[in-house]
């Protein structure tokens, strides 16, 4: 009797370890045109995560948090640039990096160093959006719906593509787990293990 009650304990885990996880679902009822510009409005947010990033055939991996503020957005690299990591904080325009060694560099020198280390410039006026699955309301984009769910599978903007591969729910709100960014020989892989609004 004990034996087949653990044959029976363990069939069922392996059922249910076979079940596949339904994505998050946005709101009943709001369609994509609703909760595009709700998601563009947002102001406050954190998510901790994943990066890894190949360019020019150099590459690295890097743990990433990201503290958008209004206009300002502060993202902390912690293990390339370097031994320590970074500190990027970005208004505008206006781009200050703080090395692990604490050297810090602003205005366009900020924007030419972090581009000889990381092998491009990156869009962080625009990301700021697209880590939220919605494109930057600034320029012309091109977006592929997932019509079922209501939200981006990618989008085309400023010469990158965007690849949304799974989201995970945030206060009930659907917002990205991984997502791929891809321009000529760039390609951004990030995966966000916590989403804070």
């Amino acid at each position: 009797m004990r034996r087949s009650a653990l044959w029976l304990g363990a069939a069922l885990i392996a059922v249910l370890a076979g079940c596949r996880t339904l994505p998050p679902a946005p709101p009943p009822g709001q369609s994509w045109e609703a909760r595009r510009p709700q998601l563009q409005s947002l102001q406050h947010y954190v998510l901790r995560g994943r990066v890894a990033v190949a360019a020019g055939g150099e590459g690295f991996n890097a743990s990433l948090r990201w503290t958008q503020e209004g206009n300002r957005t502060q993202v902390t690299l912690g293990g390339p640039l370097g031994v320590g990591g970074a500190q990027l904080t970005a208004s505008g325009d206006d781009l200050t990096v703080i090395t692990a060694r604490g050297e810090r560099i602003e205005s366009a020198a900020a924007h030419a160093e972090l581009a000889a280390r990381l092998g491009f410039d990156p869009p962080l006026s625009s990301l700021r959006y697209w880590v939220l699955g919605v494109p930057d309301p600034a320029q012309p984009a091109t977006e592929s719906l997932d019509n079922a769910q209501q939200r981006l599978t990618a989008l085309t903007q400023d010469g990158w593509q965007v690849d949304y591969q799974s989201y995970t729910s945030a206060n009930g709100e659907p917002l990205p787990a991984r997502l791929t960014l891809r321009r000529d020989a760039v390609r951004v892989r990030l995966l966000v293990d916590d989403w804070q609004l």
